[in-house]
């Protein structure tokens, strides 16, 4: 038996003392815990961030991944190599707590690690595993990869961290009165309390719900029948389920099951809970879907001398830092791909997950632009590219792959690998311009443009996401107008929003920094103020305990 007694939290809040439970498949905390992929990660480890700056009544529930997502290396061409090795953790605590949840009928072996407050300045986060000796070896696999590309071991997971995190505060006598799944990977444990409390209505009462995802497609469906074969339903019998979740078909939709399990569902920026509204009202029996603006903590990710500087009105002393974090940053690009950035240039980052709709390599698309842009003496600038696609994802590694090639023939164009925290702050800092040009409306929220403000760099995105909420075009960063997207092809929207995207770089962007930097100067310190409080975790956390909790 366990001596382990979860007494190590810090004084609760009053405002906060709600006890919650957060489940989320990956925590981006800190460059050494490897358990994340992205953006779901980020945000995930900047709630955790500010419940503990808050002093929130929060635990999370989190599965250790023994080889985390994959390190991001270059084959002998410098293309990208995904490579899994084993990762090992001494600041996370073994408890001592073993207990066995039911995986395809079978007992499989779960053991608890825990990352205490003080490790991170965090909340308290559990992290699961049955990398044990006591389970087979099929049954050690479930915790080796974070999406993993199997889809029983895929399921699996989400049995792991649903039952086995609800199980896991019954061990550990916390009783919650609010499970936040954070996406719906953990929702098998709406099954579980739906054995323990004995109704749905019980369930609903605790149960809420954030959906990441702008559209039907990006939520996962699995075969019904294989959720059942792998005791996704707690034992309950298809019958009960189809008439609990009003399922009827072969496919269960975990994201449409969690909006008729929860008692309130919230998207992630202002646009997205306006689209999800749409997309899932016209389902019977969902929740209300309210917004909840994603955000990042201003602790971890802000440089403070720049905030300093810019607080004391030292213009000259801002510029000074700014230059040097630029000047640090570029020692990274030098040492990977032996390309030697001045810090005096105007630098454009597009950093984040590589994905098809992001559309990493869209300034390629016109190659004439594209060149005349690389190669202009008048305002020279410096692109830096960089970003873990899924490793299963082989259209998004093409893409990375060619940027790679690409790259090779400028001296100002490089591409980063190992897109983790580390290198997205450094790369944050080295940003003047931080780009990010997804197809509308398909970022849900999208965060990493609030930490390059907090950075100094300029945020120039198409209108998605948080964008609508913060960019005041030419005052505090740019923004591609809005069409009329809704009545065009894919293609006639590339082509509008990059004709968009060079006019206003060619005609605005440039002119500004090298011929009035003064201007140039006070667009970065308007972003800077502007990100400080609204895009500040600590507001969202406060919001979920407000609306949501």
């Amino acid at each position: 038996m366990s001596n382990f007694k979860l007494g190590s939290f810090y004084p609760i809040s009053e405002k906060y003392s709600k006890r919650v439970a957060y489940f989320s498949m990956e925590f981006a905390i800190h460059q050494p815990l490897k358990i994340y992929s992205g953006g779901l990660g980020f945000l995930a480890g900047s709630h955790l961030r500010s419940a503990y700056e808050l002093s929130q009544h929060l635990v999370g529930i989190g599965i250790l991944w023994k080889f985390g997502y994959y390190d991001q290396l270059r084959h002998q061409d410098q293309t990208m190599h995904a490579h899994w090795s084993e990762k090992h953790y001494s600041f996370l605590e073994d408890t001592g707590i073993r207990y066995t949840i039911k995986i395809h009928d079978a007992d499989v072996w779960v053991k608890v690690l825990y990352l205490a407050p003080e490790v991170f300045k965090t909340a308290p986060l559990f992290l699961l595993s049955t990398d044990l000796p006591e389970n087979d070896y099929v049954s050690q696999t479930i915790t080796h990869r974070l999406y993993d590309a199997n889809e029983a071991t895929k399921v699996a997971q989400y049995i792991l961290l649903g039952i086995g995190g609800a199980k896991l505060l019954d061990i550990l006598d916390y009783d919650a009165e609010v499970y936040h799944l954070n996406e719906a990977h953990g929702l098998p444990a709406a099954f579980y309390l739906q054995n323990k409390l004995g109704s749905k209505e019980a369930v609903k009462e605790k149960l809420v719900f954030t959906t990441h995802t702008p559209e039907e497609a990006g939520n996962e469906k699995h075969s019904i029948y294989l959720c059942e074969k792998m005791s996704y339903f707690c034992g309950l019998s298809l019958e009960e389920v189809r008439s609990l979740t009003g399922i009827e078909g072969d496919q269960f939709d975990h994201s449409l099951v969690a909006l008729r399990y929860a008692r309130l569902a919230n998207g992630v920026s202002q646009l997205h809970g306006r689209v999800a509204s749409e997309m899932w009202g016209h389902y019977p029996g969902t929740c209300k879907i309210i917004s909840i603006t994603n955000a990042q903590n201003w602790t971890y990710w802000a440089d403070k001398q720049l905030y300093r500087f810019f607080n004391q009105g030292e213009d000259y002393l801002l510029d000074d830092r700014k230059k040097y974090l630029k000047k640090r940053a570029f020692e990274l690009v030098a040492d990977q791909t032996g390309k030697i950035f001045d810090p005096k240039i105007l630098t454009i980052v597009w950093a984040r997950r590589f994905a098809g709709y992001k559309r990493a390599d869209f300034l390629l698309q016109d190659q004439q632009r594209f060149l005349k842009l690389i190669e202009n003496t008048r305002y020279p600038v410096q692109i830096i590219f960089a970003g873990k696609p899924y490793p299963m994802d082989y259209a998004a590694i093409g893409t990375f792959d060619r940027l790679v090639n690409e790259s090779k023939k400028y001296k100002n164009v490089a591409v980063l690998v190992g897109y983790e925290l580390t290198l997205s702050k450094r790369l944050k800092q080295a940003a003047d311009i931080w780009l990010n040009n997804p197809r509308v409306p398909r970022e849900a929220s999208g965060t990493s443009g609030m930490t390059a403000a907090m950075n100094g760099g300029v945020n120039f995105s198409t209108h998605d996401g948080w964008i609508p909420e913060f960019i005041n075009h030419g005052h505090n960063g740019f923004v591609v107008p809005a069409a009329d997207y809704h009545h065009m092809q894919p293609h006639q929207q590339d082509e509008y929003d990059l004709n968009q995207l060079y006019a206003i770089l060619e005609n605005q962007i440039l002119p500004t920094y090298y011929d009035e930097y003064d201007t140039w100067r006070q667009i970065m310190k308007n972003a800077m103020r502007d990100v400080r409080y609204q895009f500040d975790s600590n507001r969202m956390t406060h919001e979920y305990y407000e609306q949501l909790y």
